[in-house]
C-alpha cells in the first residue's frame, strides 16, 4: 500500500540530524556492548538500538553504523555477543562508545563457548549468529539468531535518556551534553 498525498499539501524537509537526535533522545533505551572477534582480536562497540524480534525462532536485532570500525569486523565472523549493561557500568559504555583507543586493553573478559568475547558483571549476555543484514541509511539493521541466553548478574539496567545516563531530574543549570560519543559502531 502506498500513501497518496494531495497536491496542496505542504512539502517539508526532513528534520536535521541534530534535531532528529534530540527528538529520539526522548525515548529511553537500554545500553549494550556488542562484541565479537576479528581473527583472534576482540572488537566491540556500544549500542543502544537493541530489541527482541521473534520468539520462534528466537531473533534479536541491533543497528550499527556500517561505516564504523568495529561492526564490519564482527560481521565477518558471523557471531556476536550482546552484553546488556547495568546502571553502574558507565565506564564500559564510555570505553566501547569511544572511537579511539584499544577497547579491550586492561579489561577482563572471557571467550564464551560460542567463540566471542563476553564482558564481566553485565546483566545478560545474548549469544547469536548473524542471520540477516539490511542496509537502512547510514546503518545496518542486523538480525541475529539467538543461540544462548546467559543471565549474569541481577542489577538495575543502564538507561540512556536525553543524551545522558539515567532518567533522574536535571538540576538547574546542569548541561545535557552527552557523556560519550556514539561514533564507533
Amino acid at each position: 500500500m502506498t500513501a497518496e498525498f494531495a497536491d496542496d499539501e505542504p512539502v517539508m524537509d526532513p528534520p536535521a540530524p541534530a534535531e532528529f537526535r534530540r527528538a529520539m533522545g526522548m525515548f529511553a533505551s537500554g545500553v549494550t556492548v556488542i562484541t565479537g572477534l576479528d581473527g583472534a582480536e576482540p572488537v566491540g562497540f556500544a549500542c543502544q538500538s537493541f530489541a527482541s524480534v521473534s520468539l520462534e525462532p528466537p531473533l534479536i536485532l541491533f543497528c550499527a553504523d556500517h561505516r564504523g570500525r568495529s561492526w564490519p569486523r564482527i560481521r565477518k565472523s558471523g557471531r556476536f555477543c550482546v552484553n546488556v549493561l547495568g546502571e553502574d557500568q558507565a565506564d564500559l559504555c564510555r570505553r566501547f562508545g569511544s572511537s579511539t583507543g584499544a577497547k579491550f586493553d586492561g579489561l577482563g573478559w572471557d571467550l564464551s563457548r560460542w567463540g566471542v568475547p563476553a564482558l564481566p558483571d553485565v546483566l545478560l549476555r545474548v549469544h547469536a549468529e548473524v542471520r540477516d543484514v539490511h542496509v537502512a541509511g547510514d546503518h545496518d539493521v542486523v538480525i541475529g539468531l539467538v543461540r544462548e541466553l546467559e543471565p549474569v548478574k541481577e542489577q538495575r539496567p543502564m538507561l540512556f535518556f536525553r543524551g545522558r545516563f539515567g532518567i533522574g531530574e536535571r538540576q538547574p543549570g546542569e548541561p545535557g551534553a552527552n557523556l560519550w560519543s556514539w561514533g564507533d559502531y
